[in-house]
């Protein structure tokens, strides 16, 4: 994807109308990623199936080239051969397009003793630091240097297992954590580890290849160290976040939808936010059914917190939703910070949000205006859809980069579902 093509693209939306029909939910981008890292520890081919086809895989499947890995995609699924892996650099523009590939530092050391990489980009929702990371990396014996944006890891021999604890339950370092001890020597225990269902697929995928991962989906993660892993197939959960985006659409609009391949208990405290603004929810094992009310009603309190609390990613979506709804509803983001830049955006469309520091209130208004707008960020572009599709009139989004790190083909899924909307 060319930055020349990126900067004039646009999507067009004409509203309102109601979704109405079915769409099948894509693989889990926040999946994928670390699963492609991890088949950097394997000594054979491996298999990943549902890989959803977005730019952040495909800048994934580059750093894996880079390593010196053979990649090819067949439809969503993805064939990785790490056999060849010998280089342990990622290069600094992968870096920069995307933060999660920090994820990468812990498959790469485990398996070559030696890394090479600058800080992360991605999304801009302020601080992020890496030093959880870092702190438990080195705790396992892995030294690092930091040099101008860089840093230099080594390990002399193995990375040793041992105790650590995270002062927050970081998604990431758990991850870099549970890549970086499959294969150390001794048991790495993991305490307040992340609990997301992210986790619990990269746990399946390294046991399924021959590892020892015990408690993921609960906060005490242990992993005996085995002396390697051996490929093998899998495939990716659907992606909750994408999920919420698309009840959040259809609930804006007033519509129904049937989600396919949807997983309800990965959307615990998502699914309530959605009955308690008026919407009929109809749960079956692998389908979910969304029926809005004319108007929806507001939602009182949404806090985000880690897994299985609300997840700041479907913040965005199901903030914009409450835009229309009659009343005001409280949102606290409790993550990150620089979480509510769609919201000027939002107020563009004749919205009305109040935002001060980490809380937002939306005081429900009875209709939105179409206007120009730009995505700030992924979830922040995904807000300006729901929103766009429920506004009077033609919204033209800019900023489509960012949608398509995390949303594969998505106005041709809501226009399947009835949608009036294209790209330019």
């Amino acid at each position: 994807m060319g930055e020349r093509v990126l900067s004039v693209e646009k999507l067009k939306m004409e509203g309102p109308g109601k979704l109405s029909g079915e769409i099948t939910v894509q693989g889990a981008k926040n999946s994928t990623l670390p699963l492609l890292a991890a088949t950097l520890l394997c000594s054979s081919e491996a298999v990943l199936h549902n890989c959803p086809m977005l730019s952040d895989v495909d800048t994934a499947m580059r750093i894996l080239r880079t390593l010196g890995c053979r990649v090819r995609r067949e439809g969503h699924t993805l064939v990785v051969d790490p056999t060849q892996l010998t280089g342990d650099e990622i290069p600094e523009n992968l870096m920069r397009e995307m933060r999660s590939s920090i994820v990468f530092l812990g498959a790469i050391v485990s398996r070559l003793g030696k890394a090479r990489l600058s800080f992360p980009g991605g999304c801009e929702l302020g601080p992020r630091p890496i030093d959880l990371h870092l702190a438990a990396l080195r705790k396992m014996g892995l030294h690092i240097q930091e040099d101008h944006g860089c840093l230099e890891c080594y390990v002399p021999g193995r990375l040793t297992g041992c105790s650590l604890s995270l002062s927050f339950p970081s998604v990431g370092a758990t991850e870099n954590i549970m890549l970086a001890a499959v294969c150390a020597r001794g048991t790495t225990v993991l305490s307040n580890a992340a609990r997301e269902p992210e986790i619990s697929d990269l746990a399946e995928f390294l046991n399924a290849c021959g590892g020892k991962v015990s408690g993921a989906g609960g906060s005490v993660i242990v992993i005996e160290g085995v002396e390697s892993l051996s490929g093998c197939e899998h495939t990716v959960i659907p992606d909750r976040i994408v999920a919420a985006t698309y009840l959040a659409a259809a609930a804006s609009t007033g519509g129904q939808l049937l989600l396919r391949g949807a997983r309800s208990d990965h959307l615990q405290l998502v699914l309530p936010v959605f009955e308690e603004a008026g919407c009929a929810l109809k749960i079956d094992k692998d389908t979910l059914h969304i029926q809005a009310p004319q108007r929806l009603r507001a939602v009182k309190n949404i806090r985000t917190m880690p897994y299985p609390g609300f997840p700041t990613d479907a913040q965005a979506p199901v903030l914009a939703m409450t835009c229309l709804a009659e009343g005001t509803s409280v949102f606290v983001e409790n993550i990150f910070e620089s979480r509510y830049k769609h919201t000027g955006e939002l107020l563009r469309l004749g919205a009305n949000i109040k935002v001060e520091g980490r809380v937002a209130v939306v005081e429900g208004v009875s209709r939105l205006s179409g206007a120009p707008v730009q995505a700030p960020d992924l979830r922040g572009g995904a807000a300006l859809v729901v929103a766009g599709l429920a506004a009077e009139g033609i919204t033209e989004l800019t900023g489509l980069h960012h949608l398509d790190r995390g949303y594969e083909d998505l106005e041709a899924s809501l226009r399947g579902a009835g949608a009036c909307i294209w790209r330019e």
